[in-house]
């Protein structure tokens, strides 16, 4: 009997045992669980607070002129006066003078990941950001430069890249020299090849326009403003009519006439690829059967406000047509214009001019120092 309660005993303990190790085991697993989901809660907390932080970090930098300015605790001298209001491309380019502080900061890894992203939301891209920021910190890194000293150096490194771009519209003894002008509708296309036009008879240039997007009756109606405004003829054509038929009645005029110069506006869908590219195709086939070298220039005008999209307006119109040169417009306005060298960086295509406003002096001559200063907020 002894035993029996012996074994008894022992059975019933190592059943405690055994539900005593369940339970342990039991809390356990909670705890885990607990621990597991408030890992992945306190994940998804930090990458909310990540994101706001980057949406407030990008609504506080309208522009790369105005990031440039730098936070308080950074400040090791007193704040100089504001600068007077400079004016001409820079001012109506990014607008007033930033503030103009004296500090020291390292340029260090933080502060080349700041760069890096400020250069970013200027419409730089990454890859380019990347290049500027690097070349920034080649033999300069862990040094304390002013902000002054760090936009000087951000201004040159942009300068570099977009020095071997910067070349005015070629202009050839040939006569008449045929220029395709190709966008997207509502670039500002029109209002391009209006100013050129004016510009070019302003130095003594006879010029011939085609309004050539004879699908639109606004572009048609826009050009024969310019072309009243500047004395320069405007072939036109009867709305929905063959955009190439019309380039080849205005060949033939500008021969006749021993015009210096033919614009040919082009229609901009490029919804329908296939159909601009057929189109594009047609007109330069039956101009060719008055030159066979033309056209001599293909001219892509762009839109600085679409930001990154821009690239890719350059990448579909090359492999459309073989454009020869870049205008970009509309700088005047929120466009933050850092695009434009990730055009440079990226294509290599020439800037020949730049758009700053409608008056017909605001499209301008491409100057990569001048513009590499406005964008940085730089004064030299």
């Amino acid at each position: 009997m002894a035993e029996e309660a012996r074994a008894a005993e022992e059975a019933r303990l190592e059943e405690e045992r055994a539900e005593a190790e369940s339970a342990r085991r039991a809390a356990a697993e909670r705890q885990a669980e607990e621990e597991r989901t408030a890992a992945e809660q306190a994940k998804r907390d930090a990458a909310a607070k990540a994101t706001r932080d980057a949406e407030a970090r990008a609504a506080q930098t309208p522009t790369l002129r105005e990031s440039m300015t730098p936070v308080a605790p950074d400040l090791t001298e007193e704040e100089q006066p504001a600068p007077q209001e400079k004016r001409g491309l820079l001012g109506r380019l990014m607008g007033r003078a930033a503030p103009k502080t004296v500090v020291r900061r390292t340029l260090d890894d933080d502060m080349l990941e700041q760069l890096e992203e400020l250069l970013i939301t200027a419409d730089m891209g990454v890859d380019t950001a990347l290049r500027v920021t690097a070349n920034m910190a080649e033999g300069r890194f862990g040094k304390k430069l002013s902000v002054a000293e760090i936009k000087e150096l951000m201004a040159d490194e942009i300068t570099r890249i977009m020095d071997p771009v910067a070349r005015p519209l070629p202009l050839y003894p040939k006569k008449p020299q045929v220029v395709l002008v190709v966008g997207v509708n509502g670039s500002g296309k029109t209002t391009t090849i209006g100013k050129l036009a004016s510009q070019f008879r302003a130095a003594g240039k006879k010029v011939v326009i085609a309004a050539g997007d004879t699908f639109r009756a606004a572009a048609v109606e826009q050009l024969q403003v310019w072309g009243d405004r500047a004395g320069v003829p405007v072939l036109t054509a009867p709305q929905g009519s063959d955009p190439a038929s019309l380039a080849f009645d205005a060949m033939g005029k500008a021969q006749a006439d021993g015009a210096d110069l033919l614009l040919i506006d082009t229609a901009g869908r490029l919804q329908n690829r296939s159909d601009l590219m057929e189109e594009l195709a047609k007109i330069v086939r039956v101009i060719r059967k008055k030159d066979e070298s033309a056209p001599h220039n293909t001219l892509l005008v762009l839109d600085a406000t679409t930001g990154q999209n821009a690239l890719n307006q350059v990448k579909v119109f090359q492999e459309i047509s073989d454009v020869s040169g870049l205008v970009m417009t509309k700088l005047d306005g929120t466009a933050k214009g850092g695009v434009l060298v990730a055009l440079a960086d990226k294509f290599g295509l020439p800037i020949h001019a730049i758009g700053v406003g409608e008056q017909i002096d605001d499209l301008q001559p491409f100057d990569p120092q001048e513009f590499a200063d406005a964008l940085v907020g730089y004064e030299r």
